[in-house]
């Protein structure tokens, strides 16, 4: 599967663009973004993600709002990395509503999942964004789609 191309590649560490610190960081990479969209990838492990323990023990999945969440700091962090919310570290993005949520497989430790925002519509206080997140199919290893959903976010300044 090939993802869009974005005109502006980044590969920045999400830490350098969002406030969220570990536990709560669920961006390694911002790999890409325009004024279209973003992609950008996290990798879930036993190691940094707290809650596989707890959560179905015996067969790990993220939760359905981990992922959610994930998918929406993408869209944050091509938000910051573009400047639109002003200087990095100053910007926030805040989660106001969720719709349409539709979960496809189940992702697990040692997933790593692909999001591709749309940006529906940015502009301060609220912006919504069309999001899509994809993980490797174990049987075929191709991507395949995990989770999809519209978000709405506040967006402005600390």
């Amino acid at each position: 599967m090939e993802f869009p191309k974005f005109k502006n590649e980044y590969n920045l560490p999400g830490i350098d663009l969002l406030p969220h610190r570990p536990p709560f960081l669920f961006v390694d990479t911002l790999v890409a973004a325009d004024e279209t969209g973003a992609l950008g990838e996290y990798t879930y492990t036993l190691e940094k993600n707290d809650f596989f323990k707890g959560h179905f023990p015996d067969y790990p999945i993220v939760p359905g709002v981990v992922l959610v969440e994930s998918m929406a700091q993408v869209a944050g962090a091509g938000i910051v990395a573009r400047g639109e919310l002003g200087a990095k570290g100053s910007a926030s993005f805040i989660l106001a509503a969720v719709e349409n949520v539709r979960f496809r497989r189940p992702v697990r430790p040692g997933d790593k999942l692909v999001t591709v925002v749309e940006n529906l519509r940015v502009r301060k206080p609220l912006g919504s964004f069309a999001l899509k997140g994809y993980v490797r199919d174990g049987e075929t290893g191709e991507m395949a789609l995990a989770c999809d959903c519209t978000v709405k976010c506040m967006l402005g300044d600390k």
